[in-house]
């Protein structure tokens, strides 16, 4: 029996636990034959480094970006096992078009479009952030950090003389830095990525690719 692997962040939000878990557990039911098993790379359990990796096992990060989880956690993980590890989620096309199909659902236009992502200091992972701004033609600001946080930049913007500000999330799930957005003052957020059918398409699509490519 193949074998996928998702790799979460892990959060103490309930509300993004089960979103997490039910986005697995979705992905489960369209690969029937397939053991899906859900671990994490903090706060939760169980954590990436205590499962058993092994040759026809397919790793998929639940993250947004190759920032350190995937780089060292995930790969020191399954180093020498024989498992194939995939991609992250984003930066991806599809998760732009989510976001970007939220915000033009709005009566009627956006003078200032924010996107919020979690902080970090990781100069890939920015850069990355910063090419899914330039697509949404966005503002980056951060949910958590010291610097441009999301309430000073939705500011920033109005003080500039924006009347209507969106927020894109670019968050996989509900937790604290997710709630925080609506404390920004903007207009309007858009829901957590996993919350529509995208991210599970996505999830799948990674696995299927890697389990093609390895066997």
């Amino acid at each position: 029996m193949r074998r996928l692997v998702a790799v979460a962040h892990g959060t103490r939000s309930v509300a993004g636990q089960e979103q997490i878990r039910a986005l697995v557990d979705r992905v489960a039911l369209r690969l029937p034959g397939t053991e899906v098993r859900l671990t994490y790379v903090d706060v939760q359990h169980p954590r990436v480094e205590t499962m058993a990796f092994g040759v026809g096992t397919v790793v998929v990060p639940l993250l947004l970006s190759t920032g350190h989880h995937v780089r060292v956690d995930i790969a020191n993980a399954v180093a020498g096992s024989g498992a194939v590890v995939t991609p992250p989620l984003g930066p991806d096309a599809v998760l732009v078009a989510s976001m970007r199909r939220h915000l033009s659902a709005a009566a009627s236009p956006w003078d200032a479009v924010v996107l919020a992502a979690a902080g970090s200091s990781d100069p890939g992972w920015r850069a990355e952030v910063d090419g899914v701004a330039a697509q949404l033609g966005a503002t980056v600001a951060y949910a958590s950090g010291a610097e441009r946080r999301v309430a000073d930049v939705v500011r920033e913007v109005r003080d500039a003389g924006a009347r209507r500000v969106g927020v894109a999330a670019y968050l996989l799930a509900e937790g604290l830095f997710y709630r925080s957005l609506h404390r920004s003052g903007a207009d309007l957020v858009t829901p957590p990525l996993c919350a529509g059918p995208v991210v599970e398409d996505l999830v799948v699509a990674r696995y299927v690719h890697a389990a093609a490519v390895s066997h």
